[in-house]
């Protein structure tokens, strides 16, 4: 299995180094030729204002958005809002997920919090833990899902912020920040289906 991490802004090695604590071949894609032979990629946290206008510089929405026709994506926090249908703010989007998405729902930087969510539709059956420490930075919230999106995940106050259509994920918080592999074990899973 090979699993790219879109490395042109934001936290990509983080992940990179969670999916190889996996023993998963992980490489930074840059260019839309690093998609050839992926499996699945990972759009990372980041700026989504400034991973749309490089990847648009770079021409990768349009091999993005066919990769995702045929491939299991994640994104992260921005990689999330990147992924979206439609967003608060005009910029550019892959719409791979049936999803309305707030960014800065939760406030500016300072205004970042960790939260113990369920994750019980993502985790292993045998798994008796089903919480999750999620890491909210200037994070976004899914305002909507539409179509066939399934909710993952929601804060105590009911705030959507995990979803997903077909083998497209969205997380709106950090799970490369944490020592906790399940959501990237989850995935791969996605990717393999």
């Amino acid at each position: 299995m090979k699993i790219g991490v879109l490395a042109l802004q934001g936290d990509f090695s983080e992940h990179l180094a969670a999916l190889r604590k996996l023993s998963v071949d992980a490489v930074e894609v840059r260019l839309p030729s690093d998609l050839i032979n992926l499996d699945g990629i990972i759009i990372p946290g980041g700026e989504s204002t400034v991973i749309g206008k490089l990847a648009t510089e770079a021409e990768f929405i349009a091999p993005l958005q066919e990769f995702g026709k045929r491939h299991a994506i994640w994104g992260t926090c921005a990689g999330s809002i990147f992924l979206a249908k439609y967003t608060n703010k005009q910029q550019p989007l892959l719409h791979l997920i049936d999803i309305e998405i707030e960014r800065n729902a939760f406030g500016r930087q300072i205004h970042s919090f960790q939260e113990m969510i369920d994750i019980s539709s993502m985790a292993d059956k045998k798994d008796l833990n089903t919480q999750f420490q999620a890491i909210f930075i200037r994070a976004p919230m899914i305002s909507a899902v539409k179509g066939d999106v399934k909710p993952l995940a929601v804060l105590a106050n009911g705030a959507i912020v995990a979803a997903q259509q077909g083998k497209i994920l969205v997380t709106t918080f950090h799970p490369e920040l944490t020592d906790d592999l399940r959501l990237h074990q989850y995935f791969l899973t996605l990717v393999n289906s």
